[in-house]
């Protein structure tokens, strides 16, 4: 047999040991260095905007500045024009749904209010209220509200 092939073969053997010894001994999580990540299932952002073929912003997933999150839709002016979040802490984290008009201002408010989580629909014209509909945070009864053009209310029946 050839010295060359007698060595090879020992050292072989040898390392084998060696191998099988510090495998079993030692931590390989401290040896070697992680795994690359598979497909990540989260992906963690503070804000994921949506854009179009233009590279328009059209969506967004954002925290409000008063802090609350909400998903908001532009129109292809740039206008914010629907709103999906909820309130902020200050106001108990309550749910809502707001409509724009296209000058930004609010026309339309769905929401929870008050203690007993009551929902509320709020009709806007130009900033001001116009007609609430909901149920009585206190009461839980059914109320219609309309405001007049110079903010006179009036009942239509319950009351808030």
């Amino acid at each position: 047999m050839n010295k060359t092939y007698v060595a090879g073969a020992l050292s072989g053997f040898i390392g084998g040991i060696v191998g099988a010894y510090v495998l079993g001994h030692v931590d390989l999580g401290s040896v070697l260095p992680p795994a690359a990540a598979a497909a990540q299932d989260v992906v963690s952002a503070s804000r994921i905007r949506l854009l179009d073929t233009t590279g328009r912003a059209r969506a967004e997933l954002a925290m409000s500045p008063d802090g609350g999150p909400g998903l908001f839709f532009y129109d292809t002016h740039g206008k914010n024009r629907l709103v999906l979040g909820l309130y902020s802490p200050a106001e108990s984290e309550y749910p809502f749904v707001v409509l724009n008009d296209t000058h930004q201002a609010a026309a339309g408010i769905f929401r929870l209010f008050g203690a007993q989580e009551t929902p509320v629909v709020v009709l806007k014209y130009k900033g001001a209220d116009r007609s609430i509909f909901g149920l009585n945070p206190n009461s839980t009864d059914p109320f219609l509200v309309n405001y007049s053009a110079d903010r006179k209310k009036t009942e239509v029946f319950g009351s808030y």
